[in-house]
């Protein structure tokens, strides 16, 4: 009788949910594709100490991830074809089973086909174009850990139902290489397109420097200015508009910077020089859309621990790479979503291999990350939250979050600073063509015709004259939605790279 209960009791325990029994013992093979070059905010160096404090965390008090042996294999993207040249000799030996990275978006694309062709799931703090939300084909094995710029741009449209707004107008610096801001405006138009109508202007500030009255011209025609370009650019222009006097409400300007950088536009009026005063006044009529960052307690032990390893790494080219940022927050958390899912995967019958069930299994759910609740949604992309910040001290021209944008339910929160002045246009009106009283004076139908033709054809022609004469380039794009949206869905912006519904490269 006494065995009869022990054998009874040693079954009841091994039923429950006990961390031993439900250990899984797995070697992982992981292949980071990341860039050696530490002016990248996702650089090995600084990512390198989130991952490994994932794996630590996933190893210790004996939990039910405990038996994953993640072996990280580091390797340089170099924002290039490096990154596929890495995957395809790393797979000559031995197929990894995981993917992190790479960020770059023409470093990203041709790995994720070939990763998703190999069956091989892939999680990237990057890849963050609108092209990498196709999921049916090439892309199916990526998940984004990190808000893509669509995820960015519902904050825009939900802005524009809120407050009215009918049309914007996008000033991006594109660089012709990475083409971050490219791909960010990019998301802001596919999300404004089929409601209102867009205008957007490519400028090389680096090849071609800046012509600010070519770019009022335009200011003036529209109601939403949304800028993305370096922190240099985006005051240069703000300096432009308010010489003009038109940052009095009459506009509405804003410019991204999701990542803090100053690649983005970093929102900063301050440069010691003599425009500094003129600037914060520019400034006061600025809105800067940015990543909402919410922290919890562990958080702060996560941000010692990699500042730490850092530091004691002795970087010397890398003065701020103990900033821990999206980047570093989301590839910590990248490795556990693909614990989560393999775990859950091999618990079902899989294994490792199984790289389709996996990524699926790491779509629609939501986890703790380490710095709060990470969502995804039901194609593999983080849902985002995200702040809107303006001056609310003119005199000291300090910005605040005075609204924030939760992806998860699409919800505005007005924090107790908001002003609603500052996001409502006033003072304008724009005459339209149905606004036009009639004065053809008794002139028949055929000549009034004759006349706006023979008008419109002089104008054109001294407008192509105006622009080939032009010593920089800049593209102007203006559809109406549905004409856009009968275009199609891509256009090919690089042979080996991702597909893109913006305007040509």
């Amino acid at each position: 009788m006494p065995c009869y209960i022990s054998v009874c009791l040693y079954i009841w325990l091994g039923l429950l949910p006990g961390r031993t029994s439900a250990t899984v013992i797995e070697d992982i093979e992981v292949l980071v594709m990341l860039p050696k070059n530490n002016s990248y905010m996702f650089s090995i160096a600084r990512v390198a100490p989130a991952i490994e404090y994932a794996k630590q965390r996933l190893k210790i008090g004996g939990g039910v991830y405990s038996g994953f042996n993640f072996n990280l294999r580091y390797e340089d993207s170099n924002c290039g074809n490096d990154a596929l040249f890495s995957l395809v000799d790393r797979s000559c030996e031995k197929k990894p089973d995981l993917v992190l990275g790479p960020v770059c978006e023409y470093a990203a694309a041709p790995v994720v086909r070939m990763a998703s062709h190999w069956n091989i799931p892939v999680i990237s703090t990057g890849a963050l174009a609108s092209g990498f939300s196709d999921k049916e084909k090439e892309y199916s094995h990526l998940t984004r850990i990190s808000p893509s710029y669509l995820k960015m741009a519902e904050t825009f449209s939900a802005m524009f139902r809120h407050f009215n707004w009918k049309d914007a107008l996008l000033i991006f610096d594109d660089d012709k290489e990475e083409r971050n801001c490219y791909f960010t405006l990019e998301g802001v138009h596919l999300k404004l397109m089929e409601e209102y109508q867009t205008v957007h202007i490519a400028i090389n500030t680096k090849e071609e420097g800046l012509n600010a009255d070519d770019i009022i011209n335009y200011i003036y025609e529209s109601e939403v200015v949304i800028m993305c370009a370096g922190a240099d650019v985006v005051r240069d222009i703000m300096l432009a508009v308010h010489r003009r006097r038109i940052t009095n409400g009459s506009y509405i300007f804003f410019n991204i910077e999701l990542f803090n950088s100053s690649s983005y536009g970093n929102g900063s009026w301050k440069r010691g020089d003599r425009y500094d005063s003129e600037a914060r006044q520019a400034y006061s009529a600025l809105n800067t859309v940015t990543l909402l960052r919410t922290v919890k307690p562990e958080f702060d032990n996560f941000s010692l621990e990699v500042k730490r390893s850092i530091q004691k790494a002795g970087l010397p080219d890398c003065d701020d790479c103990d900033n821990i940022n999206m980047f570093v927050e989301g590839f910590h958390d990248a490795l556990l979503l693909y614990a989560l899912a393999l775990h859950e995967a091999i618990r079902n019958g899989l294994t490792k291999k199984d790289g389709a069930e996996i990524t699926y299994r790491m779509w629609n759910r939501t986890f703790e990350g380490i710095a709060g609740q990470v969502s995804m949604d039901f194609n593999g992309d983080r849902y985002g939250d995200f702040s809107v910040m303006s001056m609310t001290n003119t005199e000291a021209g300090t910005y605040e979050t005075v609204c924030n944008y939760f992806g998860v339910n699409e919800s505005f929160q007005m924090l107790p600073v908001f002003n609603p002045e500052l996001f409502t246009l006033k003072g304008r009106h724009r005459v339209h063509h149905t606004d036009l009283p009639d004065k053809s004076c008794g002139l028949g139908v055929s000549a009034v015709t004759g006349i706006i033709v023979g008008a419109l054809l002089g104008t054109a022609l001294l407008i192509a004259f105006y622009f080939i004469r032009k010593n920089y380039t800049i593209t102007i794009e203006r559809r109406a939605a549905r004409e856009e949206h009968d275009i199609g869905k891509h256009r090919q912006l690089r042979e080996d790279s991702v597909r893109s519904t913006f305007s040509a490269a």
